[in-house]
């Protein structure tokens, strides 16, 4: 297999475990904390609504819900989470997937942080950096502990992908 082919090979697992990552994060938050995880169906019933040309919303959770949109979101989610990942390898090249360090994984994932807070958050009625809720403090440091789990993802995952191929 060609260098590029094993590079998105790579990107793959690691956006995938990196995924998993900020997910098992979120579940622990839950079980642990009552904190609740982030709600993936939103992402869905935001991206359906998209075909009608609405891209933002007052406030997406009293948007009627759309068909399908938990199983869209979960795909979205993990589709992103790719994405960062495969942004992240072409940033770090070859020699990062060889040898992963923790600190350029862990300064991407906090970097993420900006597409909730400048995309997502305010296209779902929640301001920039999620300043219309009741705690944007809160919400704002949930996001980039998350995010930052997503970094600790790419890691561990860099790491395991790098020792088994």
């Amino acid at each position: 297999m060609n260098h590029f082919g094993l590079t998105l090979i790579h990107a793959l697992l690691i956006g995938f475990g990196a995924t998993l990552t900020f997910d098992l994060w979120g579940l622990l938050l839950k079980h642990a904390f009552k904190v609740a995880p982030s709600n993936i169906c939103l992402v869905g019933r935001w991206l359906r609504y998209m075909p009608e040309g609405v891209f933002k919303h007052a406030n997406l959770v009293s948007a009627p819900p759309k068909r399908a949109e938990c199983t869209v979101g979960w795909l979205a989610h993990y589709t992103i989470g790719v994405t960062f990942a495969a942004v992240f390898v072409a940033l770090v090249g070859r020699n990062w997937l060889q040898q992963p360090t923790l600190f350029p994984a862990m300064l991407f994932g906090i970097v993420t942080v900006f597409a909730p807070f400048f995309i997502m958050q305010p296209s779902f009625g929640l301001g920039i950096a999620a300043a219309k809720t009741p705690n944007p403090a809160q919400a704002r440091f949930r996001s980039l502990m998350n995010h930052a789990a997503f970094g600790l993802g790419l890691y561990l995952f860099g790491l395991l992908v790098s020792w088994v191929l």
